[in-house]
């Protein structure tokens, strides 16, 4: 039974990955959707494939959420044109993966717009939207990151630990809304993010990677189920619950150590 038939979802980062995977199960369940990303090529083919695959309405935007006003331009293109979104997947992001320091201040900037800016930004309008509707789904990507202090990702892993805590106490908010949130935490996934972050995986880390599909599936479900918060896979949630027992001035060196024997930093 499809649980989203004609309800319309907003899925960012779409057009590769987790967020390509995300709106593939969301077509499964009968959901009309409005792909995002800034590669409208890569969007457009996917829109082809879930229309003849489902049957759905498929519309594609061009969208670079580190330009600051992106998300009122994708709010005012969809709830502004009367074209209600009933669920929103915030699953655009970046990481990147070196010394602090090191790291010139506009590659923080710009992933900090997207990461937590954009997203909080986008959260907050269509929150306000579905609660005047008394209905809808929020789903934030955060990521296993958000749990401890990751050294050569200690940007990203504070922008993840922004979207998992604001997710899971806006959910608390909404309560009697009719409108629900959702942190997901996905951890080490066979994506583009790696690439693009400057890693590179080493055979030792290869067996601890989800697929993008899975972790999808994973997450969809969750939202559907009402869930607040998800760790994504069995292994990562229990990476995350060892965590607890963990001294707190040690988390930077075992993180760095379990960072270190699954993925190197790229060639410069």
């Amino acid at each position: 039974m499809q649980r989203l038939t004609g309800q319309r979802a907003l899925v960012t980062g779409a057009s590769s990955g987790i967020g390509t995977e995300i709106a593939r199960k969301l077509a499964a369940e009968g959901a009309n959707l409005v792909l995002t990303a800034r590669r409208l090529e890569r969007l457009d083919e996917l829109a082809v494939e879930l229309r003849q695959k489902h049957g759905v309405t498929v519309d594609t935007v061009a969208s670079d959420l580190e330009d600051p006003a992106a998300p009122q331009q994708l709010f005012d293109a969809t709830e502004g044109a009367d074209k209600p979104v009933d669920v929103l997947i915030n699953c655009a992001g970046f990481g990147i993966y070196d010394d602090f320091v090191k790291i010139d201040w506009e590659r923080h900037a710009r992933m900090l717009q997207v990461n937590v800016v954009a997203l909080a930004q986008l959260t907050h309008l269509y929150a306000n939207a579905m609660i005047a509707r008394k209905r809808g789904r929020i789903m934030n990507v955060a990521s296993t990151g958000a749990y401890a202090p990751c050294p050569n990702f200690a940007s990203y892993a504070a922008s993840k630990a922004y979207v998992r805590n604001m997710t899971e106490a806006l959910d608390y908010e909404l309560r009697g809304t009719g409108v629900r949130a959702i942190a997901v935490s996905p951890g080490g996934t066979r994506t583009e993010f790696l690439e693009r972050g400057g890693q590179v995986l080493k055979k030792s880390g290869e067996f601890a990677m989800m697929t993008a599909e899975a972790c999808a599936a994973i997450a969809v479900e969750k939202m559907l189920r009402g869930r607040r918060s998800v760790v994504v896979g069995l292994m990562n949630a229990f990476s995350v619950w060892v965590l607890r027992f963990v001294p707190r001035a040690w988390l930077p060196k075992v993180i760095e150590l379990s960072m270190s024997s699954a993925v190197e930093k790229a060639p410069r």
